[in-house]
């Protein structure tokens, strides 16, 4: 791109597109540069020449196809738009800043002028983020819609502001024991019911969340009580709308020129300059708001555009980008949405480069296992254990996410067979079954206490249930399974390794219960957890542990406080010297109805399992 590929080349794209307020290019008020390589021309007009028609002209830079004026009187806040002329004889439309990095409130369509400045306080956070995102610690996320995790009671249909929302959010996270949120879209996006995936500005956080600032503040202070912050980003499609980056010059230009998807418009990978954009926007985030990491929705969409069958450009971008994050941010996440196999291997080893992906084959198979009458289990025990034996496969993230629950759908609660206690149960085994399955966590919002509606992103979450002690219990046994997932170095240091899990036994279809060991690096002691999966109480039961001496419980989701029926093993158990499942010690347990029950050797037990 000429003059500008030079300085393209030196810094960050977002640094010399879009609209720069003085000291960035240098003189007085605000540089403007925008890319329309088949523009005939194109002007800005917006607050600071009273929306002229049709504006100040922008100058081109023929071999590049960029335009850039500084334009004196423009300042901070001003609204504005680029004018742009497709051809001598057509007629010239308004369309917004690709590179805006704030808009007009809607049903205004303009950007607006925004200077990024802020005065951060997470140092500490960023020192130490590489450490406590490692893929050996544990990673439990807390998926959030900003617009409905919580509205102002005077204002139920208003989605409340970043800066006004951010204690609130970061108290409740810290003291539910995530360790990280990962906010649906934030991008600015004009259909709201897309929850943010049809985006319409790449570097915009939205304008229904405050400044950029009050944005900014919310990162900032989730990092100052230890929190990270994840946030999805959709790269596979934008939206459609006629100010955005449809057709943005009169030609396909972001978009390919066959497209034929009805809401959103597929991006080209194969043009180098639509790939620098969106592998500029994912840097943007990470570099200007201090993000930690990204979730890339609807990866394998990415794939599935009608021009590239052999995927090639798809691949090459996010491979690309992968690297790009690593090379600038080694300290931060990429998570991928995706079914592609090698979406988590190394771009070396022919791999999409992620450092994590969604499994979403655990959530179907769980769910469908789950859902279904404990009286049919028995015959489909291999929907829980598949994702058990092969959990390894890649760096999996277990999601619970917003889709299975929103409009349409049904809350997890609501899923559950049987009646009312056996639903509260199946919940609570369901989702000790997910903390302690190899693989991070992500949970929406509600799901930890048991909302019983699906999820509404026109309303605020329905607190209500926590009235009752039902829904209590269920926040509270989520509370635990963070906490007991974080003091347990078995349940985290060894989840994507095959020596970090061992079954006990898998064969007891007759009685729907599985056995397995989480094993841990180093000194980790190791972790039994049995599930029974029916409302059928077994006594002494015999499972074989590799170890002798006390077995400690340190979870049990029947447990009073919880909700429960108050079955358990009185807290501890000694193992006696009777074999069992290929082992020389078993122990002789209490298994609730619909329950997992974990336990740990005690501190003076002798144990040799371990990576």
């Amino acid at each position: 791109m000429s003059d500008d590929t030079t300085r393209v080349a030196s810094r960050p794209s977002y640094e010399t597109f879009g609209a720069h307020l003085s000291g960035v290019h240098g003189g007085a008020g605000v540089h403007f540069s925008v890319w329309a390589p088949n523009a005939k021309s194109v002007h800005v007009t917006g607050d600071f020449n009273d929306w002229a028609n049709p504006g100040q002209v922008l100058t081109p830079q023929i071999e590049s196809g960029v335009w850039s004026a500084q334009v004196t009187n423009a300042a901070q806040g001003d609204a504005y738009l680029f004018r742009i002329q497709p051809g001598v004889h057509s007629e010239s439309f308004l369309k917004a800043d690709p590179y805006a990095t704030f808009c007009q409130t809607a049903p205004g369509t303009a950007s607006r002028v925004w200077d990024l400045d802020y005065a951060w306080r997470d140092q500490a956070w960023m020192r130490e983020r590489g450490e406590r995102q490692a893929l050996d610690r544990p990673v439990s996320i807390y998926e959030v819609h900003l617009g409905s995790w919580r509205r102002e009671p005077a204002m139920p249909h208003d989605a409340i502001n970043c800066r006004a929302l951010a204690p609130a959010l970061a108290t409740y996270v810290f003291e539910m024991g995530f360790t990280h949120v990962e906010l649906l879209p934030v991008m600015e996006h004009a259909f709201y019911r897309s929850w943010g995936d049809q985006t319409l500005a790449y570097f915009a956080p939205s304008v229904r969340y405050g400044t950029p600032q009050d944005f900014m503040y919310l990162v900032d202070y989730l990092h100052q009580v230890g929190i990270g912050v994840l946030l999805a980003w959709t790269p596979a499609h934008f939206s459609r709308d006629a100010h955005g980056l449809v057709r943005f010059d009169g030609t396909a230009l972001y978009e390919l020129a066959d497209d034929s998807e009805p809401q959103n418009c597929m991006f080209n990978y194969g043009r180098q300059e639509v790939a620098d954009f969106l592998l500029n926007s994912a840097l943007f985030w990470l570099d200007k708001y201090h993000v930690d990491g990204l979730c890339l929705n609807a990866v394998t969409a990415v794939f599935n555009t009608p021009r590239n069958n052999d995927n090639t450009g798809a691949t090459d971008f996010l491979r690309s980008l992968n690297q790009a994050i690593k090379a600038q941010f080694p300290d931060t996440l990429s998570i991928a949405d995706d079914t592609t196999a090698g979406a988590s291997r190394p771009v070396h080893h022919d791999g999409l480069g992620f450092d994590m992906t969604w499994n979403r084959r655990w959530l179907r198979d769980s769910l469908t296992y789950f859902e279904r009458d404990p009286l049919f289990r028995s015959y489909h025990q291999d929907q829980l254990t598949f994702s058990l034996g092969n959990a390894v496969a890649e760096h999996f993230v277990l999601p619970l996410p917003h889709d299975e629950v929103a409009t349409g759908q049904a809350s997890l609660l609501a899923k559950m067979p049987g009646d009312a206690w056996q639903r509260y149960a199946n919940l609570r085994l369901f989702l000790g079954c997910m903390w302690m399955h190899p693989g991070k966590k992500l949970l929406f919002m509600g799901e930890e206490f048991g909302q019983s509606t699906p999820w509404d992103h026109a309303a605020a979450l329905d607190w209500q249930p926590l009235q009752h002690a039902e829904h209590r219990g269920i926040q509270r046994w989520v509370q635990d399974l963070n906490r007991c997932y974080g003091d347990h170095a078995s349940l985290y240091t060894a989840e994507f390794s095959q020596q970090g899990f061992a079954w006990v036994d898998t064969q007891d279809h007759q009685q729907s219960v599985i056995s397995f060991l989480r094993l841990g690096a180093g000194s980790a002691r190791p972790v039994l957890v049995v599930c029974n999966c029916t409302p059928v109480p077994r006594h002494s039961y015999r499972v074989g542990i590799p170890n002798g001496g006390i077995w400690e419980e340190i979870l049990n989701s029947d447990a009073l406080h919880y909700g429960g029926s108050g079955q358990g093993n009185l807290g501890a158990v000694e193992a006696a010297p009777v074999a069992a499942h290929g082992h020389f010690h078993s122990l002789a347990l209490t298994l609730p109805p619909l329950a997992m029950v974990a336990f740990t050797p005690g501190a003076q037990a002798h144990f040799e399992w371990h990576v």
